[in-house]
């Protein structure tokens, strides 16, 4: 007879620990709203979350994994005179040193509850903004950034946002590690996803070269939502993590933040970071703004850069193409170019007497702003024909990409392609053609899971 191998449970830890900075000073009236709020119909969410940051660094991109692993885990806000304390019960050992939790992963702990109560007591329920108009929904993007502390005034442009893919290659995750050490060096701050692969290896490198140019108080901003959280645990160097509201209001937060942008190789997630930027740019208001842009990464993806490429000059036309650069094998030439075009940004804003710290200048069209909820109807629906303004056919190939990364990572997008099968997507063939030579190359490359075979949650019909 042969043998059966059985796994043992994971090591689990029971805890009490306190906040450090933003809910360390609350009244009683906060943190009984705080209290309440944790207890009741946010607390699946925040227990998600929560469990996503104590699994940080995993190897895994499946949102359900965690929970499979640690069913018994729970989080409880405790009120007391002095504030609150978190209670966890059944936490994972993995960010525990000798009984005392990680001092990084409990201030990414109390990040994910001071974001998920505040939007939930101060932007939702409250209705403080209107959500319907794109004036509202940048307030409201403001107030969150705002209270998690991210925005510094009296900071000259440093940050850089990183887009890039989960599910990368050696080489070209080391290659970011290498852009990352050149935008230390720099003296150039860091933003990302927050996620693994293409999202870690610039923190990497740039905390190097931080630490050779004796610069402190350096920031590595992870910004994520809660659809992607759990499929993208924050990374250990996250320093500043910030949870917003839904995908759309994350990636205005990356937009208005940024001083400079560089892209490395990703799958459909970064495919519909691309499209949201170039989208927002293509708008007329915003044809002269100053933005840095640069897709970049080893030689051996010089032919993912040049199919990038083609597939947006085929459907954004010239115009598009050329509010970015693309940069092949060469870090310190990318850090160069950052550091000249944020040079220029900074020009810009004191000469439109426009705020560093939060880009107010530029216009977000309201198609870039409104949530998009991925089922089989609304994909259905999607207008991907060239009848239409480039920035709009930008706004709905940004959907098409959303749609695919809910199918592929995002746990109410497994559960549709599940009972539901396949997204089906619509458009000219032409567009059609090309996106699916994209796709077949994402998936001909792992770039759309981190293991296991990849069974697509699409269908393109021309």
């Amino acid at each position: 007879m042969g043998t059966q191998m059985t796994h043992s449970p994971p090591a689990t830890v029971n805890a009490r620990i306190s906040p450090r900075g933003g809910l360390d000073l609350l009244s009683r009236g906060e943190i009984a709203r705080l209290r309440d709020a944790s207890g009741g119909g946010l607390h699946d969410l925040l227990r998600r979350c929560a469990l996503a940051v104590l699994t940080t660094d995993t190897s895994s991109d499946d949102p359900r994994a965690a929970q499979q692993r640690y069913p018994d885990f729970d989080i409880q806000v405790l009120q007391q005179d002095r504030g609150i304390k978190i209670e966890l019960r059944n936490a994972p050992a993995i960010s525990f040193v000798d009984g005392e939790i990680i001092r990084g992963v409990a201030d990414l702990l109390f990040a994910v509850v001071r974001d998920i109560v505040y939007i939930a007591l101060e932007i939702q329920d409250a209705r403080k903004f209107d959500l319907t108009r794109g004036e509202g929904i940048t307030a409201a993007v403001f107030e969150i950034l705002r209270n998690a502390r991210i925005m510094r005034s009296y900071q000259d442009p440093s940050l850089v946002v990183c887009w890039g893919g989960h599910s990368i290659g050696r080489e070209e995750y080391i290659y970011t590690k290498r852009v990352g050490y050149e935008l230390g060096l720099r003296r150039l701050d860091i933003c990302t996803g927050c996620g693994p692969g293409a999202m870690k290896g610039p923190m990497k490198g740039a905390t190097i070269g931080h630490a050779k140019q004796r610069r402190s108080n350096n920031r590595y901003i992870g910004i994520t939502e809660p659809g992607i959280i759990a499929a993208e645990s924050p990374n250990p160097i996250v320093n500043h993590l910030v949870i917003m509201p839904d995908i759309e209001k994350r990636l205005e937060a990356f937009v208005r933040l940024g001083h400079g942008f560089v892209i490395f190789p990703g799958g459909v997630g970064t495919a519909e970071e691309v499209l949201y930027l170039l989208g927002v740019l293509l708008h007329p208001a915003n044809a002269d703004l100053p933005f840095p842009l640069v897709l970049t990464g080893p030689a051996g993806s010089a032919a993912y850069f040049e199919r990038i490429d083609a597939f947006l000059r085929l459907c954004l036309g010239e115009a598009g193409t050329a509010r970015y650069r693309i940069i092949v094998d060469d870090a310190a030439e990318v850090a160069r170019t950052m550091q000249k075009g944020i040079s220029r940004v900074r020009e810009f804003r004191i000469g439109h007497q426009d705020a560093f710290f939060f880009n107010w200048s530029l216009t977000v069209p309201g198609e870039f702003q409104q949530p998009f909820q991925p089922n089989h109807q609304s994909m259905a629906a999607l207008n991907l024909h060239r009848d239409q303004p480039t920035h709009l056919l930008a706004a709905n190939l940004r959907r098409a990409f959303s749609g695919i990364v809910a199918g592929n990572v995002k746990e109410e997008g497994l559960r549709e392609i599940e009972k539901n099968g396949p997204f089906e997507i619509h458009g000219d063939l032409e567009i059609m053609q090309a996106l699916d030579g994209l796709l077949r190359a994402f998936v001909e490359q792992r770039r759309m899971k981190i293991a296991g075979d990849y069974q697509p949650c699409y269908r393109l019909l021309g």
